[in-house]
């Protein structure tokens, strides 16, 4: 005698739905915790690697600086140097090591500049160090959400400032000694603090060449 087939009834259909249910939700909800955080993730990296790159442009242009004076578009000599956070350039200098891979007539010394302007940090260069007319540079964003940018500049007598150059007629000397300033001073080391919306103030002490 056969025993009859015995399917399933509606009750144990309708309990295997809701775990199967339940164990879909769960897989979906860790799904999107891992997509969730890979996208974090991602953004946070892309971030880091703008903050550097920032940095590293900074470190790397002031490692290269001169002091070599220009002049400007109408003719009037600036000095090599010139920081302040008042101005709309806040810092503004003349740097070596400008590549030139495809052999262009051009000088390899570089007019360089940084400005703060609506919660972006840029970078700004010159084709030509000594403007004859009105010479447009060109504009690099470097990094974004930038809330405010400070400087300081250490002086030959180890005092801090938060401009340059210091007055013409101020004299110096690590020995204590009076002597004056040469044409085209350069500080011996500057500080540049970023305030950051996201991650608070990055600051850098960076010694300058000679």
């Amino acid at each position: 005698m056969t025993t009859p087939a015995r399917g399933f009834t509606l009750l144990e259909l309708l309990v295997a739905m809701a775990v199967f249910a339940i164990m879909a939700i769960a897989a979906y909800s860790g799904l999107r915790n891992v997509l969730f955080t890979h996208t974090a993730v991602e953004t946070e990296n892309r971030r880091l690697a703008m903050v550097q790159l920032a940095v590293f442009r900074l470190e790397q242009d002031l490692s290269q600086i001169l002091p070599r004076g220009v002049r400007d578009e109408y003719g009037d000599p600036q000095p090599a140097l010139r920081g302040d956070i008042q101005d709309s350039e806040a810092l503004l200098f003349t740097r070596a090591g400008w590549d030139n891979p495809l052999g262009q007539p051009r000088a390899t010394l570089q007019r360089v500049a940084y400005r703060l302007r609506d919660g972006r940090l840029w970078r700004l260069y010159w084709n030509v160090l000594d403007r004859g007319g009105l010479a447009e540079p060109r504009e690099i964003m470097l990094v974004d959400r930038v809330r405010d940018l400070r400087l300081r500049f250490l002086g030959e007598d180890d005092a801090w400032r938060t401009d340059w150059p210091p007055p013409a007629n101020q004299t110096t000397g690590p020995d204590g000694k009076e002597r004056k300033l040469p044409p085209n001073p350069l500080p011996r080391a500057i500080e540049i603090s970023l305030t950051l919306e996201d991650w608070g103030e990055i600051t850098r002490l960076l010694p300058l060449p000679g």
